[in-house]
């Protein structure tokens, strides 16, 4: 008997040059677990989202249409098979900073061959392969911050919003130990999955189902937020209140144009001006901890 097949909803929405970064801020704010983008000759960019959920891709294609009737919009059911044999075709090597080389499971020769520190991940439907600039911001933040010093083995770390666990597992690489949280099912059993890809151990980066509430520790060395800029804002007071006095943080998933509300938000809580990175209309900001 052949083996029932898992179909994903597919969501293509094409826009129009002048509408383009409009569409990318819309999904960053509507969707959790990310999405392929690809840019067309005409200028238009054309992006492919996934869901494993008819109703929720309803609900997204609503959205959409309700926020530019410029945008076209085709639904499609195609096997998850065809999807992550997609994956492999797609999936390219990540360097990131001066340390990190991501890799997926089937990259053997080119984690034999690189004297970076492997993270390798298996693309699944939870966020964080590296190839979106607000993780890739993220992950050269952390390689910085090792290469300056300020975040040293043994040191602990908070990981809020893990998706794949890419994050955390960079972390466990350079030897802190932390806590990665998550309010998606589906990122956690994939952060699961990659940790012990990756050999890393429980007690090196946990990972725990929720938010904040989840996570009573306090005084952490490092904390990382790759979310996005509306939660960054909401969680500002509580996500302060877990970085030790003089600790580093990292926040991501913030368009370029927010960077500046977001970095208010935190200096009005006592932090010193952040440092700003970007690539393309993607922004981290990043308080090191030795200035």
């Amino acid at each position: 008997m052949s083996p029932i097949m898992a179909e994903l909803h597919c969501l293509e929405i094409y826009s129009p040059e002048d509408r383009a970064e409009l569409l990318s801020a819309a999904l960053a704010l509507h969707v959790r677990h990310g999405w392929e983008e690809e840019d067309c000759g005409s200028g238009g960019l054309l992006a492919r989202v996934h869901a494993s959920g008819r109703e929720s891709c309803l609900e997204l294609e609503a959205i959409l249409r309700s926020l530019c009737p410029e945008w076209r919009i085709a639904r499609s059911l195609r096997p998850e098979e065809d999807w992550l044999n997609e994956w492999k075709t797609f999936f390219t090597p990540v360097e990131a900073g001066s340390r990190f080389l991501v890799l997926a499971p089937w990259m053997t020769e080119e984690y034999e061959k690189s004297s970076r520190l492997p993270v390798i991940i298996e693309p699944k439907m939870a966020f964080g392969t590296g190839h979106h600039a607000s993780t890739a911001l993220c992950l050269r933040a952390l390689s910085d911050l090792a290469d300056s010093g300020s975040i040293v083995a043994g040191q602990r770390f908070l990981d809020l919003g893990t998706g794949s666990g890419i994050l955390g597992i960079s972390a466990a690489r350079l030897g802190l130990r932390g806590i990665g949280v998550d309010t998606d099912l589906t990122a956690v059993e994939n952060a699961l999955e990659n940790r012990a890809i990756n050999a890393v151990e429980e007690k090196a980066f946990q990972v725990r189902r929720g938010s904040l509430e989840v996570v009573p520790e306090k005084d952490f060395d490092l904390v990382l937020a790759n979310i996005l800029a509306g939660p960054l804002l909401d969680m500002a007071g509580e996500i302060v209140s877990r970085l030790r006095r003089g600790g580093s943080l990292v926040l991501s998933g913030i368009l370029l144009s927010q960077a500046g509300r977001v970095e208010g938000e935190y200096r009005a809580l006592g932090l010193p001006p952040a440092g700003i990175s970007s690539q393309g209309e993607w922004a981290a900001l990043l308080w090191d901890s030795r200035g």
